[in-house]
Formats: structure tokens, sequence, C-alpha cells
């Protein structure tokens, strides 16, 4: 079974139709690979997913693994709001992210997404797939 959290909010339906752009983030490894752990990814992949397709992908080195552990989850949760913002995500594609995270989205209305293992946009594309559905 999903886990809630990991349920779409409705207004995902709302931005994702045909020929929209969503910008997903995933936690990724250097090499594309999904990642575990959102609020201690070291990499971020930011996806624009348009039509079933990866039409733009982007690792970026965030470091928040190191960060997370150096400072309070007040300033390490505004770390990732601001990446978050800066970038436009729309969705977060994730395997786990803790619970303190997940209402910080949650009141961004940012749905959270579940990730499946391997090739990350290829996670991006099924999990924007599964939501549309």
């Amino acid at each position: 079974m999903t886990p809630l959290w990991a349920r779409p909010t409705m207004w995902l339906h709302l931005i994702v139709h045909e020929g929209a752009t969503v910008i997903v983030a995933t936690p990724v490894t250097e090499a594309g690979l999904s990642a575990a752990a959102w609020g201690k990814a070291h990499w971020i992949g930011v996806a624009d997913v348009e039509d079933g397709q990866v039409r733009a992908w982007q690792i970026h080195e965030v470091g928040w693994d190191v960060s997370h552990d150096e400072s309070t989850h007040g300033s390490h949760h505004a770390r990732i709001v601001k990446f978050l913002t800066e970038q436009g995500i729309q969705a977060v594609v994730v395997d786990h992210m803790g619970e303190g995270m997940q209402r910080v989205l949650r009141a961004m209305d940012i749905p959270m997404l579940s990730a499946s293992a391997g090739d990350a946009q290829a996670s991006v594309v099924a999990a924007v797939s599964a939501a549309q559905a």
C-alpha cells in the first residue's frame, strides 16, 4: 500500500495536462540513479516532464547530507525550501522523507510522489504518469 504521504494531492491533476510541463525534483546519485532520503540527499535531479517524457534534466549538488547534521532542522528545511522555490519545483519524487519535511511540502502544496529504484529519470516519469492516472 502506498504510504499516505506519498499520495499526490488533487491539484497535481490541475497542472498536469497534455502539453503541460511539470518541474519535478528527486534525490539522485552522481550517476543519475534514484537515491534514498530526501533531506540527506547530496544530489537532486530536476526534471521538466512533458507528455510523459523528460524534456530537460539537471543534477544539482545540494550537499544536504552534510548540512542536515550541521544546523537546526528549521534552518535545514529553510535551505531546502529556498532550493524548491528557486527551481520552481511542482512535485517531489522520493522514497523517504521525515515528518517535518513532509509538513513543509504540504504547506507549500508540493505533492510527494513515490520513487522507484534504478534510473531516476524513469522514476520521475513513472511517478508523474501514476499521479495523472
